[in-house]
């Protein structure tokens, strides 16, 4: 499940959410500080974990 991090413009602290792309379509990514849903997604880093070695 890809990790997506949310920034909340009501008390201006970042948070993470673990979701389905659906769900993330969906919207309503509630702040679990202050529980606005004044929230944007933030660009993160992305990795892959793989059983093969480089």
């Amino acid at each position: 499940m890809p990790q997506y991090v949310f920034l909340c413009l009501g008390c201006n602290k970042e948070f993470i959410r673990f979701l389905h792309m659906e769900d993330l379509d969906k919207g309503g990514i509630e702040c679990p500080h202050c529980g606005s849903r004044n929230v944007t997604q933030e660009v993160a880093a992305f990795s892959a974990v793989t059983s093969k070695k480089s």
